[in-house]
């Protein structure tokens, strides 16, 4: 069966990970801020902090930026659950802007528009959907006009770049920025994910967060005098100093991470390869119309995604999607809109809000695409979609 993604484990890796069992550090040791550090040179970020998932980075990302109770925090409809429950986590509230019909990426003028009727807005976070990057200095405009915090979900664009040049991750037009490593994305860790930042003060609380809550670096102290004897720090002392959490990453993890992490440029052109390949294939097809196929070689193409007009076909998704799998294939759908879902619908959410998301739900179909993926493979899969089409 191929499936619509899939990680690509060599021996290298699995070397990385048996060298690092071996070496005596299983977690909180020095490969964690190797990895932090190779990830934030590439991206060009002044800071990387490396968590358990990227869930977990976009939740460290609004205790840290200070989102509270009763906030205000936009996205986009278009995307995995964890970007708007992440506002939820700290006892915000999480808005939605629609999106860009030629993106598929929060559209600007729509958020704007979200803004200015919602009147506060605490944070806004913008997904870089399939892995091409959101127009990031419109998004700066609005949110500069209306006093937000901007956290980029490059969950999957790790290795993207901005259409103005530059890495997403480098956060100059952003707060801060997250990273998945699950194994459907560019690199894996197995789980595990990664915060850039250019604010020394968000690092540190990052820093803090991640672990408890425990001072880091050098922090300073606040109960001074159960910290020192005779002027000298007690080498057994630490604080937890406002409530944090256990979101570390292991040793383990960062050694696999930072072996992928050196094939990631094949992973990259390989991904652009195929999705070209995909591009041509459907050039003549009435039916398959391939998505965001402006700017294939600025995305990290974690997904390939084309629409159907299912409906106006008289064919059921379902339906097609189980022909392919007779077939050998496993296709996906990205995503069910955020607000589609009952925690959502139950807070007024109602379809019907977001047209252009809705009508991109409605035909939208994730093809298998991914490092290891044959030529011969992906020549069939497209000569089974267009037999099923016909």
């Amino acid at each position: 069966m191929i499936h619509y993604g899939r990680h690509h484990i060599d021996e290298d890796d699995i070397n990385a990970v048996v060298e690092q069992l071996r070496s005596g550090w299983l977690t909180q040791g020095p490969k964690v801020s190797e990895f932090e550090t190779v990830v934030a040179n590439y991206v060009g970020a002044r800071y990387a902090v490396a968590v358990s998932n990227g869930t977990a980075a976009l939740h460290l990302a609004c205790l840290a930026a200070g989102v509270d109770e009763g906030d205000r925090v936009i996205t986009t409809p278009n995307t995995f659950v964890a970007s708007a429950n992440a506002a939820h986590f700290v006892g915000a509230t999480a808005h939605f802007a629609d999106i860009d019909a030629r993106t598929l990426n929060i559209d600007p003028i729509a958020l704007a528009e979200e803004c200015r009727t919602l009147g506060k807005v605490k944070a806004i976070i913008p997904v870089h959907f399939a892995g091409l990057a959101c127009d990031m200095q419109a998004i700066r405009i609005v949110a500069e006009k209306y006093g937000a915090i901007v956290i980029e979900d490059a969950a999957h664009a790790l290795g993207a770049e901005y259409h103005e040049g530059g890495r997403v991750g480098n956060c100059r037009n952003s707060d801060m920025t997250i990273f998945s490593f699950h194994p459907v994305k560019m690199i894996t860790t197995g789980e595990g994910g990664m915060i850039t930042t250019n604010s020394e003060v968000y690092y540190r609380k990052l820093l803090r967060l991640r672990s408890h809550g425990i001072n880091k670096l050098d922090d300073p102290f606040e109960h001074r005098d159960d910290a020192y004897t005779d002027g000298e720090k007690n080498a057994w002392y630490y604080e937890m100093q406002e409530l944090g959490f256990n979101y570390r990453i292991t040793d383990i993890q960062a050694a696999l991470g930072l072996s992928q992490f050196q094939k990631l440029e094949n992973f990259l052109d390989r991904r652009r390869a195929l999705s070209m390949r995909y591009d041509q294939a459907f050039k003549k097809s009435g039916n398959v119309t391939p998505q965001q196929n402006e700017g294939r070689q600025l995305s990290s193409m974690h997904l390939y995604v084309v629409r159907i007009p299912f409906q106006q076909l008289g064919i059921r998704r379902h339906h097609f999607m189980s022909r392919l799998r007779d077939y050998g294939y496993t296709t996906q759908v990205h995503y069910i809109p955020a607000h589609y879902h009952p925690f959502y619908r139950k807070k007024g959410y109602l379809p019907g809000r977001y047209p252009v998301s809705e009508q991109y739900f409605d035909e939208c179909l994730s093809l298998p695409l991914f490092y290891g993926l044959q030529e011969a493979s992906q020549d069939h899969l497209v000569a089974c979609i267009a037999e099923l089409l016909h």
